[in-house]
């Protein structure tokens, strides 16, 4: 195999599994926080301004792993 073959490959498992785990997180994130409003509807407020901070930490970590993927891509 030549060395674009492998680093097609490395760039495609590195933004796969990057963004696997973070979908997996956002969704049981969703899912919980949806529990917890749906339990105690007044802290709602508090509930959704603590899922959109974790959320957007777990996001952070899916553009991390686009980033790797890019550069083992391009470089």
């Amino acid at each position: 195999m030549e060395q674009d073959t492998f680093k097609n490959l490395a760039s495609a498992l590195a933004i796969g599994l990057g963004a696997l785990g973070p979908g997996l997180g956002v969704g049981i994130l969703a899912a919980k926080a949806m529990e917890a409003i749906g339990r105690n509807p007044e802290a709602a407020p508090k509930v959704q301004t603590a899922m959109i901070l974790a959320i957007a930490f777990a996001e952070a970590i899916a553009i991390y792993a686009l980033v790797v993927a890019l550069i083992i891509k391009f470089v």
